[in-house]
């Protein structure tokens, strides 16, 4: 099973986490954040490689859950 990411945006003291950087424009705008989608992917968000301005941070990290043992049904 592959890695599934997080995308954690710190701005006014409150943190949000996402999907996506695309996700993040569904809830905020391009003035909220302080740079456009294009900008922000082109930009390269990773985890050794966060975005930082005067109005936002955003991570990039792993989602870590638990490993079930489900059984098929037979």
């Amino acid at each position: 099973m592959s890695d599934r990411k997080v995308i954690h945006l710190h701005k006014d003291g409150e943190d949000c986490y996402f999907g996506s950087l695309s996700a993040i424009y569904s809830v905020f705008t391009k003035e909220d954040i302080g740079i456009g989608y294009g900008a922000l992917r082109n930009y390269g968000v990773t985890p050794e490689h966060p975005y930082s301005n005067n109005k936002v941070t955003i991570k990039e990290g792993v989602l870590i859950s638990a490993k079930t043992e489900r059984r098929k049904k037979a």
